[in-house]
């Protein structure tokens, strides 16, 4: 065959390259744009005490499937990169945990045989429960309301306030007995799930609420004083000046207020406008909202729970399992400090059957981990911003947070958000150390190519039901490799953060 001339073959080159470059993807072009920013780390500016409230409770699945051994099992290893104190669950009170029947008189039966065998399994795992009052026995219900989920709980309110008062009693005092006063009043004990919505069917809701969040906080203060009882466990943030209005005015006790609010909540829903907030900006607008409404309140000093959290109310899968998690979460921490004295990320596993049983492992669940035990880019999330200090140090950056341990390591967590499906350009953070002369930076990262298995699963064609050989390769995925380890010289570091990375550098 004839070669053709090397100037015919150049100009050849040339053309297909150019037209390469023109069909590129727009998010390849993205990818090569840098933003740049440059983040003081001074030592000796205002810092303040920096307890982790993000990673002190989570939520899960409703009670009964606490049981399961993948359930345990996921805890435990959540508990074991975060070590969290609490979780929070639905249907302690529901009929598959069998509380509550009657005889053929209708006397009230009592069988406490599993909820021992839950909050055993808690306790020997080193997490207590907090738990949430709910949902209607059915023998109890005044009426057959069943909510939306899976499972159906009756969500009526009971047909005797007094069958309810003595339900309660019983269930404390049994607790107490079991576990001893000194156990329970380290737990917290909430009153229902979200009545502002379908989870409540009394009419009208706020006065019934009222009524009962009043017949089980008088209950169990009459059991001891000591249990810890809150309301109104309101969805979007509300109620929150109205209940704090109804216990003071009525002499009602109350040892905290809780509430919930999601990324993708509405402005309209929570303040009643008609703005654009972003998800990014959302959950800590809500909890600004709500500290604001307490110390403004009669009982400025009452705690506020964050018992339900998340980027998403939804299964949105490019959300809650993919990597945008990360910076979500470190912004999140960042706006949040100071304003709660914890936050329940909802959940901390897959394990969860609202929407009925699983159908794939990545479907955008709320979990940390996936179905079949496989760590999602927000566990290994959490497993980084786990090793901030417990001091955070002011600094000039909204896409930082700088943290001192109580060694004297200094600790930066570095994010490049970006919205869901709308990647951005890289972001390289100059870091100047002021006050401080750092000889070693240990740089962990989680990222689209770095612990993320979501994009592993899509990757291998997201089958739905993945065979024991994809199993282990996804997990493979989730694991983080051992933390970079760069020299510092010259009072700086560089640092090159991807669209929805999120990076936290420990300083020696």
């Amino acid at each position: 065959m004839r070669r053709q001339p090397f100037v015919r073959r150049s100009a050849l080159l040339f053309a297909v390259f150019a037209i390469l470059t023109a069909l590129a993807p727009p998010r390849e072009a993205a990818a090569q744009e840098q933003n740049s920013e440059t983040v003081v780390v001074d030592v000796s500016a205002p810092s303040h005490p920096f307890p982790h409230f993000w990673e002190q409770m989570f939520g899960s699945g409703r009670a009964i499937l606490t049981l399961r051994d993948s359930y345990r099992r996921d805890m435990r290893n959540v508990k074991d990169v975060t070590d969290f104190r609490y979780v929070r669950f639905h249907a302690i009170l529901d009929d598959e945990v069998g509380i509550y029947n009657e005889d053929a008189h209708g006397q009230p039966i009592y069988n406490f045989s599993y909820i021992d065998q839950i909050y055993d399994g808690l306790l020997a795992n080193g997490v207590r429960p907090f738990v949430e009052l709910s949902f209607m026995p059915e023998k109890l219900a005044a009426q057959p309301i069943h909510q939306a989920f899976w499972y159906h709980p009756n969500v009526s309110p009971p047909k005797s306030w007094a069958a309810w008062d003595d339900l309660i009693d019983a269930m404390a005092k049994h607790l107490v007995a079991r576990y001893g006063i000194e156990e329970v009043s380290k737990w917290y004990f909430e009153v229902w799930n979200e009545p502002n919505l379908d989870f409540w069917g009394g009419q009208p809701r706020q006065a019934t609420y009222w009524q009962l969040y009043d017949h089980t906080a008088r209950t169990l203060k009459s059991v001891s004083p000591r249990l810890r009882v809150g309301g109104p466990a309101t969805a979007q943030a509300a109620w929150v000046d109205a209940f704090i209005k109804h216990c003071h005015d009525e002499h009602v006790p109350v040892d905290f207020v809780s509430t919930h609010v999601y990324g993708n909540d509405t402005a309209e829903n929570v303040f009643g406008t008609q703005e654009q907030i972003s998800r990014k900006d959302m959950v800590c607008r809500a909890v600004s909202k709500v500290h604001s409404l307490i110390k403004s309140s009669a009982m400025p000093e009452v705690p506020l729970i964050w018992s339900e959290f998340n980027a998403a109310y939804n299964n949105e899968s490019d959300v809650t399992d993919a990597a945008y998690m990360g910076p979500w979460l470190g912004n999140m921490i960042r706006e949040c400090d100071g304003l709660t004295k914890m936050m329940s990320y909802w959940t901390f596993s897959d394990v969860f059957e609202e929407q009925g049983v699983v159908k794939t492992p990545f479907y955008g669940g709320f979990g940390l981990i996936a179905e079949l035990g496989i760590p999602k880019p927000s566990f290994n999330a959490f497993k980084l911003l786990h090793e901030l200090g417990d001091r955070r140090i002011d600094s000039n950056s909204d896409s930082a947070l700088v943290t001192r341990k109580a060694d004297g390591t200094v600790v930066v967590a570095m994010w490049n958000y970006a919205p869901p499906k709308k990647r951005g350009p890289t972001e390289t953070f100059s870091l100047e150390f002021k006050n401080f002369n750092p000889t070693e930076a240990s740089i962990s990262v989680v990222d689209p190519s770095t612990g993320d298995s979501e994009t592993a699963f899509r990757k291998m064609g997201s089958p739905p039901y993945p065979t024991q050989a994809e199993m282990q390769e996804l997990r493979d995925a989730a694991k983080l490799p051992p933390p970079s380890v760069e020299s510092v010289s010259g009072h700086k570091l560089k640092l090159t953060v991807p669209s929805y990375g999120l990076e936290v550098v420990e300083l020696k």
